[in-house]
């Protein structure tokens, strides 16, 4: 059984005024990361984050009975079986009851917990060289960047800052149950965000897209593919976009040839080419035609107007429909699809990308 600093009697560790230490909160959010419910920070402030990091393993003991909400398995054990009583509500505060159930938790091997690393800085940077690395053929490397500076600012591990010592998986949670938004439905992992709806992992999982950057890269690469070859213009589904600016046509990769050095590469230029638009809450239509605007999503998006956005379909290629599909369908995905566009004007050559991460620089 582990020893936790925050095993004490009577102790309930919650939003200030608390008992706790500093250095208890810390222990805490440090085992919430692991265990997958913390998103970010290792402080030893029990702040709105950490609570909501309790409020989701108090639904989980309650709820989680390992099964996914797609189409990726179950996980390896069911959170639930580890409350035996203990939990029945949600609170947001760990007491005692709680911090039993989480070293239970920390004690199975079986549950699989979320890998950290010694040296954050050195496997962003590998990850980085990967994508600096690709062959033209693939994916537009700019187009790839873009996605990964919106998903986790080109990050696969966190890289703490004063008085944080957070060097866990970088880790996205969604909540998608209405009924319960405490509950996290869904997360994403490293510098790809690739997602699995069940928790805890397999071992496999964390093996194959966390434990190593440039895995992750790989799978963020075959997703992208994946979406430009068959959510565009189907077979598995079409993007509205595309379809009422060009048709169902042939999907077109990009506009140099193939034998042009500039074939795939030279994605910034040609957004800055493309000319710009500037998009109204509300007044811009998501694309020509279209009954749906531009609408602000409080959780994720506060405004939905944007100034400055390359116009998508003078780029001359199809990858900021598979850019939009990347992150699914719907109105969120639209407001992705601009800051990807914008993302595109920031972006450095692969070249440079990987020569800041390799000096430890940045902007």
């Amino acid at each position: 059984m582990p020893t936790l600093s925050y095993r004490q009697a009577g102790l309930v560790l919650a939003q200030p005024p608390s008992d706790a230490t500093e250095q208890q909160v810390r222990d805490l959010q440090r085992d919430l990361r692991a265990l997958g419910y913390l998103r970010r920070g290792i402080d030893g402030k029990f702040g709105p984050g950490t609570e909501e990091a309790v409020s989701a393993l108090q639904r989980d003991l309650m709820m989680n009975d390992g099964t996914s909400r797609e189409g990726d398995g179950s996980a390896p054990v069911r959170v639930m079986d580890y409350n035996r009583l203990r939990v029945s509500e949600v609170t947001g505060k760990a007491d005692q009851a709680l911090v039993e159930c989480i070293s239970d938790m920390l004690d199975d091997a079986n549950f699989t917990k979320l890998p950290s690393v010694t040296d954050p800085h050195a496997q962003n940077a590998q990850a980085l060289s990967l994508i600096a690395s690709l062959p033209p053929q693939t994916v537009p490397p700019h187009f790839l960047l873009a996605i990964l500076q919106q998903e986790t600012s080109l990050m696969h591990f966190c890289e703490p800052g004063p008085g944080d010592d957070d060097t866990f998986i970088v880790t996205g949670m969604d909540t998608g149950d209405a009924s319960h938004p405490d509950r996290i439905t869904s997360r994403g992992y490293g510098i790809g965000q690739y997602t699995l709806f069940h928790h805890p992992p397999t071992a496999e999982e964390v093996a194959g897209i966390m434990l190593d950057s440039s895995k992750n890269v790989q799978k963020a690469i075959e997703v992208l593919r994946e979406k430009y070859e068959k959510y565009v213009n189907g077979p598995s589904s079409t993007a509205d976009d595309r379809l009422a600016e060009f048709g169902d046509g042939k999907l077109n990769q990009c506009k140099y040839t193939s034998d042009d050095p500039r074939y795939m590469k030279d994605c910034r230029q040609c957004a800055l080419a493309a000319g710009s638009i500037n998009i109204q809450a509300g007044i811009t239509p998501l694309y020509a035609g279209s009954s749906g605007t531009y609408q602000p999503a409080p959780n994720l998006y506060p405004t939905a107007s944007y100034q400055n956005v390359p116009v998508r379909q003078a780029l001359g290629c199809d990858w900021p429909y598979a850019a939009r599909r990347y992150n699914g369908d719907g109105l969120m995905t639209y407001h992705y699809q601009v800051r990807i566009l914008k993302n595109l004007l920031l972006a450095l050559g692969t070249e440079e990308q990987a020569q800041v991460a390799g000096s430890g620089g940045g902007s």
